[in-house]
């Protein structure tokens, strides 16, 4: 456009000579000086024109202009033919997922759940002798030694619970704060003839106790053979490794009551006996249990009554009765939920363990029930294992639509006559 706009030498010369011309009354400039002073201005006048034209786009430009879409469209895109993408290479951006990274941590972690169970979480020191006395293994837990760290602040609150299987009795030591070497320096007894102790497995759990949740198991020692190092007739002390181990099958202990049913009456009996080897839920390795029985017919909760409370200890008795009235024709209806909770004077109570009984319920609490309706009028006793709740405590009175203090259930609609 610049070159055009040169050509022109017509305009071009007038305009030289409108701007040579300052005034029409000075003196007449020399022709020479005239000639310089037009190429001065030609000069000029072809360089502000190239200023003031837009230069015209190369293939570069437009290449690089396309730049700008290319995360939004890259497929749908005319790059020109001056950038050519190299089909080996594969293009990345920023937040792009590059999968054989995650398949790789997947793997790794697969990979340590496998071996995980190979893995030590520290050494427990105990001792073995056998009392023929009084037929009894004595049991003495001295300490543990290089335990993981389970806490926020990088220590552990262990406690360690003995079995000696097939019986379910448990001894449970106190609870050590803060610390990962404890010494225990408890000893327990155990009643056990002495020809039945190559067939019993001395078992030891070491948890971690936990105030506001679930205590985490930090592993297990199973001793198969009880005569491995000695005859047991004196004191042996021995080490073991603690096995990593989940806390999956936390045993929440057991409790036993009684069942009774009066038909004429319409009255249940529930007696509360006792319970035993209850979870510790407090700090000091004991708790403070209490039973809460409520009374359910078609999904709502009708009355719910409870024991008294039996402080630090794991294995209360109660022998305490909870009467409900409930006809005949809505036994069929009706369910009970037994909890043992945990008395908690700051705080709320927690729930130790649950367990339900009635026609609908499963395993031992429909057997139980199914057996107190034979038998009526016959008080019927059996220890029922706690289970833990899956529920909590606000969740169960939201799915409960009312709550009768009266405690009496309706009976069902009789049939339409034909």
């Amino acid at each position: 456009m610049a070159t055009e706009k040169v050509k022109d030498p017509v305009g071009s010369m007038g305009f030289l000579e409108a701007a040579v011309k300052i005034s029409h009354t000075s003196p007449d400039i020399p022709a020479d000086v005239q000639l310089s002073m037009r190429e001065h201005f030609l000069r000029r006048t072809q360089r502000m024109q190239r200023q003031t034209t837009e230069p015209a786009s190369s293939t570069r430009h437009n290449s690089f202009k396309r730049h700008l879409p290319r995360q939004m469209q890259v497929g749908s895109l005319d790059l020109g033919n001056d950038y050519v993408v190299d089909r080996e290479e594969k293009p990345t951006s920023l937040g792009r997922i590059q999968p054989e990274l995650y398949q790789q941590k997947a793997s790794e972690s697969e990979e340590s759940s496998k071996h995980g169970g190979e893995k030590n979480c520290g050494r427990i020191n105990f001792s073995l002798k056998y009392d023929y006395e009084n037929e009894a293994l004595l049991v003495n837990i001295l300490r543990a030694v290089d335990l993981p760290a389970k806490d926020l602040c990088g220590t552990s609150d262990p406690y360690v619970k003995v079995y000696l299987l097939p019986d379910r009795k448990k001894f449970q030591t106190r609870v050590h704060r803060k610390t990962l070497n404890p010494t225990f320096s408890e000893s327990f007894q155990f009643p056990v003839p002495y020809d039945e102790l190559p067939v019993r497995k001395l078992h030891m759990s070491v948890f971690d106790f936990d105030r506001f949740s679930r205590h985490d198991m930090i592993g297990e020692v199973v001793l198969e053979n009880l005569f491995e190092m000695s005859d047991l007739s004196r004191e042996t002390n021995i080490w073991r490794d603690i096995q990593y181990a989940t806390s999956e099958s936390v045993d929440l202990g057991e409790i036993m009551f009684s069942l009774c049913y009066l038909p004429t009456a319409g009255r249940l009996t529930l007696t509360v006996i006792k319970c035993r080897n209850l979870k510790a839920m407090d700090i000091t390795g004991y708790s403070d249990p209490y039973v809460k029985v409520s009374l359910i017919c078609d999904g709502r909760r009708l009355k719910k009554k409870k024991t008294s409370i039996k402080k630090n200890t794991l294995n209360p008795t109660y022998n305490e009765a909870i009467i409900f009235d409930i006809p005949p024709d809505s036994m069929d209806h009706v369910s009970l939920h037994i909890s043992v909770m945990d008395y908690d004077l700051v705080g709320h109570n927690e729930i130790i363990g649950v367990m339900r009984l009635g026609s609908h319920a499963e395993g031992l609490g429909r057997d139980h029930w199914n057996e107190m309706l034979a038998y009526p009028r016959k008080p019927i006793a059996h220890w029922h294992p706690l289970l833990e709740s899956k529920k909590s405590e606000k969740e169960w009175k939201a799915r409960t639509a009312s709550f009768d203090s009266q405690g009496s259930c309706p009976s069902p609609r009789p049939p339409a006559s034909p």
